[in-house]
């Protein structure tokens, strides 16, 4: 599968959920940076993808590809969901916290994937003001606890 093939696959199974399927698609040393406190590997990275259903069964995130140059994705996402089960970021040191019933919608974000030997080795989001988990907790009324 060529880069352009893994990028679109990739996104439709992102945009459907589909861990297992998103998973096969990370490389063993995979990083994903931009909007966490620190940058963070696979387990992690899915994990706060579980976590996130969880809390917004509603979730969407709108991630399409914008370019593919060489092995490099650009892409676009925007986050939108409603807050009906608990959230639990203890993981990452910023609490958890019951349902408010609230919706957000994050600002689109950009990022960029980069994809070697037909894995996704990184993927770093250009995070701004209103996006990321602190856009996602500021829009539900949550002061998230940082470590």
């Amino acid at each position: 599968m060529d880069t352009k093939e893994l990028a679109h696959s990739f996104v439709d199974a992102y945009n459907a959920g589909d861990m297992v399927k998103i998973a096969s698609y990370l490389s063993d040393d995979f990083t994903f940076s931009g909007p966490v406190p620190e940058p963070i590997g696979s387990k992690e990275w899915l994990g706060m993808h579980s976590i996130f259903k969880t809390a917004f069964p509603d979730i969407s995130y709108n991630l399409r590809v914008v370019s593919v140059e060489g092995n490099i994705v650009t892409t676009t996402s925007q986050l939108k969901g409603t807050h009906t089960g608990k959230i639990d970021l203890s993981a990452m040191g910023m609490g958890a916290y019951p349902p408010t019933g609230k919706s957000f919608s994050n600002r689109e974000e950009f990022g960029e994937a980069i994809v070697e030997n037909g894995k996704i080795n990184s993927i770093h989001i250009k995070s701004g003001e209103g996006s990321g988990v602190i856009g996602m907790l500021k829009q539900l009324g949550i002061q998230p606890v940082q470590k």
